[in-house]
């Protein structure tokens, strides 16, 4: 990366504030285009592993449901399903992540603060949904509960473990931040504060509003959940990337436009998701 130090470049206040209203419009679509891939993969690798093992089921909005009973599960089938949805997001994130390090942070656009946000989601629906599902004793729960055959606690400390594990990614996940953006002003570092409201909390609270209105009424705890255990990422990442002085950018970076086109695929796939998911698509 061929870095320019965004000291050499001044901008008026109104000026900064208008690109972070764009920055802002833009890191939403992405969180929403991040996390509906995220959770497509969670969801169809576990109608994937429960069809292969003859379990019925419907894949709904907000969840996908198993048309069996408690007493017909089995372990091998409880950890095999419960484990594909988690597993599957954790290798995306893994993947997501390496890829924005070793390519893509090193190009201009907006694909890159895809893949940080692809990082994030992937990581959240493995530590933080088992953080998340041990509360409503649901979901991932099932797989420590399964496998110890001991009880309660076994889960509750890997759960607390996940946790720990998630704020130390977190605290790492900083600098992935700082270098998903091109915006010369917005990376000064006494715009730092407003690149993180604007880029960070704005998407996490907007785009989760808008999934939530997708998925209404079915919209279920866990997810309420998952957005919340989000923080665990957010909150040390924020530590992180306030105090990095870190203020560079690409030599050439790409300016700071509203990205309608990518406004349009967003609204596109929530619509697709809203018809084709909206009555439940049953499997056998």
């Amino acid at each position: 990366m061929n870095p320019t130090n965004t000291t050499l470049t001044s901008s008026s206040p109104a000026n900064v504030r208008q690109k972070a209203l764009i920055a802002g419009f833009n890191a939403t679509l992405l969180y929403v285009l991040a996390y509906l891939t995220a959770t497509t993969v969670y969801q169809l690798a576990t109608v994937l592993t429960a069809k292969s093992l003859g379990i019925p089921g419907t894949w709904g909005l907000g969840k996908v449901f198993f048309r069996i009973s408690d007493g017909e599960w089995w372990q091998t089938a409880v950890l095999a399903v419960y484990s594909a949805g988690p597993l599957s997001c954790l290798l995306l994130g893994a993947g997501a992540g390496l890829w924005f390090w070793w390519r893509a942070r090193r190009q201009r656009g907006l694909f890159k603060q895809f893949l940080f946000w692809l990082t994030l989601h992937g990581c959240n629906l493995f530590f933080g949904a088992l953080v998340a599902d041990t509360f409503t004793e649901s979901g991932f729960w099932f797989v420590p509960g399964w496998l110890f055959m001991a009880g309660p606690i076994p889960g509750a400390l890997l759960a607390g473990l996940f946790g720990l594990i998630q704020l130390a990614l977190g605290y790492f996940a900083g600098m992935l931040f700082l270098q998903s953006h091109d915006s010369i002003s917005l990376m000064k570092f006494p715009n730092r504060r407003l690149l993180l409201v604007s880029t960070l909390y704005v998407p996490w609270l907007a785009g989760s509003a808008l999934i939530g209105l997708l998925k209404w009424p079915e919209l279920t705890h866990n997810e309420q959940l998952h957005f919340a255990t989000l923080l665990l990422l957010l909150a040390p990442l924020t530590l992180a990337a306030a105090n990095e002085l870190f203020e560079f950018t690409l030599e050439s970076p790409q300016k700071t436009r509203v990205a309608w086109g990518l406004a349009g695929v967003a609204l596109l796939l929530l619509l697709v998701l809203r018809v084709v998911l909206g009555s439940g698509l049953s499997f056998s």
